[in-house]
């Protein structure tokens, strides 16, 4: 596996966490995982290899005080995609698709996303399961996956692993895989080579966030031994509404934000939950952001670019 000169050390690396935007531009060249943003003076470098976006949280068909607009920032980010220079491959969204499940959430979530004109690829959130008889989003987006939606595809060089960790959450709201994903996820790696770039995305984060909160998978761990021989593992989430990295070895973890309403800080509120803030300031929160790894550098460049100011 080809790798940059100059690798960032994991102390600088966990300096550099960040508030970050409503999607991330990635970009994985030689299985070493770099984010483009999606707009900004990232945008003018080529990515190297395959580029892909992640959205996360769009809880469509939310309108509290919190966001009573959930749509249109859904359609704000969607807008900032189409004006991309450079056309990624494909779209992940890592959950909380709709609000409350409902057939007309999921169709405006539609509408709106598919005018980016991207494939995009979805975990359920626990809020796309709640429906009375939990089948509008595994009619709509689970056809020929796994179990309770767990599926894996690869593209470009690396193998992608979607997994469902909102089904049978554990005290607290804490995620859970359970047995039969995991054994799933250790046949579905079995054979592929120690150099494939591996890249999890589910909805609750597969690090130990905040556990007071759920901010965590129960048996994350037991998934995690599974991919540790791999030399390359991206792990994906969103749930948190707020971007967090973490760098454990081989492995990345990075949350991505919401596109409808921030959430507070882990343990600086009561409980988690939509966050009220002034309304001039709800698009800095839910702004765009790039972060670049340049060779050659030691730190990741971030840039900062909200939705407005």
């Amino acid at each position: 596996m080809r790798e940059f000169d100059h690798q960032p050390n994991r102390r600088k690396i966990l300096e550099c966490m960040t508030w970050a935007g409503t999607g991330v531009l990635w970009s994985l060249s030689g299985g070493v995982p770099r984010s483009l943003g999606l707009v900004g003076e990232a945008n003018a470098a080529e990515p190297a290899g395959l580029s892909f976006l992640q959205i996360s949280d769009s809880h469509v068909g939310f309108d509290k005080p919190a966001n009573p607009n959930a749509i249109g920032t859904l359609e704000e980010a969607i807008g900032k995609i189409k004006t991309l220079p450079i056309r990624p491959s494909f779209m992940i969204h890592t959950g909380d698709i709709s609000h409350l499940s409902k057939a007309s959430e999921f169709d405006d979530a539609d509408r709106i996303i598919s005018q980016a004109k991207l494939d995009v690829h979805y975990v359920p959130g626990e809020h796309d399961l709640i429906d009375e008889e939990v089948r509008l989003y595994r009619e709509r987006y689970g056809r020929g996956s796994k179990g309770a939606g767990w599926y894996s595809f690869d593209a470009g060089g690396v193998h992608f692993v979607a997994l469902v960790n909102v089904v049978d959450l554990k005290a607290g709201g804490l995620g859970n895989l359970g047995a039969d994903q995991l054994a799933w996820l250790e046949d579905d790696l079995r054979g592929k080579s120690k150099s494939t770039p591996i890249v999890v995305f589910a909805h609750i984060p597969l690090w130990t966030v905040y556990p007071a909160w759920g901010w965590g998978t129960e048996d994350s761990a037991r998934a995690l031994d599974i991919l540790k021989g791999f030399g390359s593992v991206t792990v994906l989430n969103g749930h948190i509404h707020q971007v967090m990295q973490k760098v454990e070895g081989n492995v990345t973890f990075h949350t991505a934000r919401s596109t409808a309403f921030p959430q507070p800080a882990p343990g600086t509120a009561p409980s988690p939950g939509p966050m009220k803030v002034a309304d001039d300031k709800l698009r800095g929160l839910l702004g765009v952001a790039s972060i670049n790894f340049q060779p050659g550098q030691e730190r990741l460049a971030i840039i900062d670019t909200p939705l407005q100011g």
